[in-house]
């Protein structure tokens, strides 16, 4: 009970302590928006940069880890496709369910691994993370470029690749990792500045949610909270069992796919003309849902 206490009151506590904050102390949305670009551009960053540079590729499960996550991506994306087309909703709508489907809040995700397994989980949740935003934001890239009404660009599509910090973390992480790793001095600065994602992260997480929000749609918003807090992650729990998967590899997996959708998904949904009031609402009540699901996940493994 008590491991349980310190991995999950950590990572809600700050979530709540966004949400006081930005109600009572710091209501200026252009601080919160200044952390946030801070938190996306250089903090995130150099969090996944280090911890994948200073992994041994070698010894590591990671054709596994990648078979498991992104079939479990692909089926997620199919799910959430299908939902968004049985209830009929419009092109905007439809890219909201999508990222409410597979995207996920790695600051929660780094910040459980961490109280859970220390710093082994926090490798393997670094090489997760490697593997699924690559894939997840490929995904969404071409969701909001096909079917919207300025019609599909390759251009574009790459162009959003190509910008994206995360996406260039993670790859620039594997190939230093690749050549031995990052040198003497570069390596701590880099990991304490990542260090300082976590915390920040997750205050302007809990400031970004809107309990307000949750009255309209809420049979859609429950079924994409579905797909992505209990089909998704039993999907991976399943490949990483049956790809035998070594238990630090099956829970970094599980914990980082069982995470709720991440809040950047409303700003990405603002920005590109998605639905942004249903993806406020879709994160907010993951957010609140995997309070309950994500440690009930955990204790399914560890079964």
């Amino acid at each position: 009970m008590i491991l349980y206490l310190d991995v999950f009151v950590p990572p809600f506590g700050l979530l709540l302590l966004g949400a006081l904050l930005r109600r009572h102390l710091l209501r200026e949305e252009a601080v919160w928006a200044g952390i946030e670009r801070l938190v996306f551009w250089v903090l995130m960053p150099a969090l996944l940069g280090s911890a994948i540079a200073a992994v041994d590729l070698s010894k590591l499960p990671i054709g596994g880890m990648a078979a498991a996550i992104w079939l479990s991506l692909l089926g997620g994306a199919a799910l959430s496709v299908g939902l968004a087309r049985l209830a009929r909703v419009d092109h905007p709508a439809m890219t909201s369910v999508f990222q409410g489907g597979i995207r996920f809040n790695n600051l929660m995700g780094f910040a459980v691994i961490g109280g859970l397994l220390g710093t082994p989980g926090l490798t393997y949740g670094a090489v997760a993370t490697g593997l699924i935003v690559p894939f997840v934001q490929l995904l969404t890239s071409l969701a909001f470029a096909i079917g919207g009404s300025r019609g599909f660009s390759a251009r574009r599509a790459l162009r959003q690749l190509a910008l994206n910090p995360l996406l260039l973390a993670c790859l620039a992480g594997f190939a230093i990792a690749a050549l031995g790793g990052l040198p003497h001095g570069l390596a701590p600065l880099a990991r304490i500045t990542g260090q300082a994602s976590v915390a920040l992260g997750l205050l302007c997480v809990g400031a970004a949610l809107s309990p307000g929000a949750l009255r309209e749609r809420l049979g859609l918003q429950l079924a994409t909270a579905c797909i992505k807090l209990v089909l998704v992650p039993a999907m991976v729990l399943g490949l990483g069992l049956a790809l035998g998967l070594e238990p630090l590899a099956l829970s970094a997996a599980l914990v980082f796919m069982a995470l709720p959708t991440a809040t950047t998904s409303y700003v990405m949904a603002r920005a590109m003309g998605g639905d942004a009031p249903l993806m406020a609402a879709l994160t907010t009540l993951e957010h609140l849902l995997s309070v309950l699901t994500l440690p009930l996940w955990i204790l399914l493994l560890e079964s």
